[in-house]
């Protein structure tokens, strides 16, 4: 069987899975949503609300094919020709409680003619972070890519840094985690990375949500949970790639939109109190050797 027709198999699996965990931690079903793509393939969008954990999630599938438009196409680093396939996972959650990371992650595989690559990552946004779980979702990335090479996460991780970093505000979305894309060398040994990667995300972000999802909190904390979304939010309509290549290749929108929270807020000219727990948050918003610091 194909790479391509491997990874697709893989990637639906593997929402089975997230989706399945996700479930029983949530305490109410997902929504699913099967579509199709004009033109050539389609989806299965689950998502989440009203639950235990997440105020807003979802674990999407994809594997669609077409042709880009002929200035798109030319903007591509790989590949020849106008014909792409394209397959994935992604992954969204926006917690309900404060103490709770959003958490991100996608793993993808592209094909350009005869030419395909992988690409993915993961990154964790806290709120009111606790350094203990920063450094488990790191090591756990970093464990998870060992196989491959110890300068796979160091590479992966400076790449993540520069990717979620907000020029405007001068600070990262959150606390990072591994970013790569245009893998391609031995389709074989790529693949097998981004399997671990893949079967690894559960393990880098269930053991924090199931420790702080019963955590209390009140409205101050929800109120700065709100503005930090509104970063999230500015990130992803302002920068990130993959919103601006679903919406270039007639993705289909609510799709590509779900990464957006439901509840968000702009406060003009926000500032913390110095010396509150909103405060401590910008210590952890600027890059830095996690590893080191569970050492």
């Amino acid at each position: 069987m194909a790479v391509r027709d491997r990874a697709t198999t893989y990637f639906k699996a593997l929402q089975d899975e997230i989706a399945g965990v996700l479930n029983r931690m949530d305490g109410t079903p997902f929504r699913q949503d099967i579509w199709t793509r004009p033109g050539g393939g389609g989806g299965d969008t689950r998502t989440f609300s009203g639950g235990r954990l997440l105020e807003k999630g979802a674990v999407n599938f994809s594997a669609v094919s077409g042709q880009y438009q002929e200035e798109f196409a030319r903007k591509l680093p790989l590949g020849d020709g106008l014909d792409f396939y394209a397959t994935g996972i992604s992954i969204i959650l926006h917690p309900l409680n404060p103490f709770v990371p959003s958490f991100h992650a996608n793993l993808r595989y592209l094909q350009r003619g005869d030419t395909g690559w992988f690409g993915g990552g993961a990154d964790l946004t806290p709120y009111y972070p606790f350094e203990a779980d920063v450094v488990h979702f790191h090591r756990t990335l970093y464990d998870a890519l060992l196989p491959f090479g110890e300068h796979r996460y160091r590479e992966f991780k400076a790449e993540c840094d520069r990717y979620f970093y907000l020029p405007h505000r001068k600070v990262m979305r959150g606390v990072g985690g591994i970013l790569f894309d245009h893998q391609t060398g031995d389709p074989e040994s790529v693949f097998a990375m981004v399997r671990a990667c893949g079967d690894a995300l559960l393990e880098a972000y269930v053991p924090i949500a199931e420790r702080c999802m019963s955590l209390p909190y009140g409205e101050r904390h929800k109120a700065f949970q709100e503005i930090r979304r509104g970063r999230y939010v500015e990130f992803n309509l302002l920068y990130d790639r993959g919103t601006a290549y679903g919406l270039r290749t007639d993705g289909r929108v609510e799709s590509i939109l779900i990464s957006l929270p439901e509840r968000v807020r702009w406060v003009y000219d926000y500032q913390p109190e110095p010396g509150s727990p909103e405060a401590e948050l910008w210590d952890y918003l600027q890059p830095r050797d996690w590893l080191a610091v569970g050492s």
